[in-house]
């Protein structure tokens, strides 16, 4: 019996290790990627020179990736994995609806101003995919949620629908990207917020 039950693990723990070692494979290939393209330059960024940062030879890479910008695009998909989840974190953390929304908008203002460090030119090609068209659609959905409960609670005007406020929110905090400093950012912040105060 004990050698049946060891007969049926090993292939398990092999192929955790497999999935494992796929996974510490494509996450150095993305950090790495990510890392040249800002040191260099999109244009600058080839293949041969990711597999030789990343450690591995370039056949292994291109079982993985066909070229550079798919290997951005999923360092990218990860990348909005990430912010969708610190802000669903802060949305669903302690406090009432609009300390809640405060630390949303204001963790939202954040990564607008991070992401315009990107460049303009990758930029374009990273923001132009249905996974971008995805996420802002979660999180317009998420923000028009937490807006309604704010309403009912009576922090948030209740005059304008949470959808159009929700709308309002997230094109008001796209202007942090040309901002310079986090002051700047945290002020932007503010006036957003004013706008969102019930009237009286």
């Amino acid at each position: 019996m004990t050698a049946i039950r060891m007969l049926v693990c090993v292939p398990k723990l092999w192929n955790e290790t497999i999935e494992e070692h796929r996974r510490a494979v494509r996450d150095a290939v993305l950090g790495t990627t990510a890392a040249l393209v800002g040191e260099l330059g999109l244009r600058a960024v080839t293949m041969s020179r990711i597999a030789e940062e990343s450690g591995i030879g370039r056949a292994t890479l291109y079982k993985y990736f066909p070229d550079v910008e798919s290997i951005l695009t999923a360092w990218h998909e990860e990348q909005i994995a990430g912010h969708l989840r610190e802000l669903g974190a802060l949305r669903d953390g302690s406090g009432d609806p609009g300390e809640r929304l405060a630390a949303v908008l204001e963790a939202y203002a954040f990564i607008q101003q991070r992401r315009h460090g990107h460049g303009a030119e990758l930029g374009a090609l990273l923001h132009r995919g249905e996974h971008v068209a995805g996420a802002e659609r979660h999180l317009h959905h998420f923000l028009r949620e937490l807006l309604a409960e704010g309403a009912r609670a009576g922090d948030i005007r209740d005059d304008v629908s949470p959808d159009e406020l929700a709308g309002y929110c997230l094109h008001a905090l796209a202007a942090a990207g040309a901002l310079p400093s986090k002051a700047a950012v945290r002020r932007l912040v503010a006036v957003t917020r004013a706008g969102l105060r019930p009237e009286g």
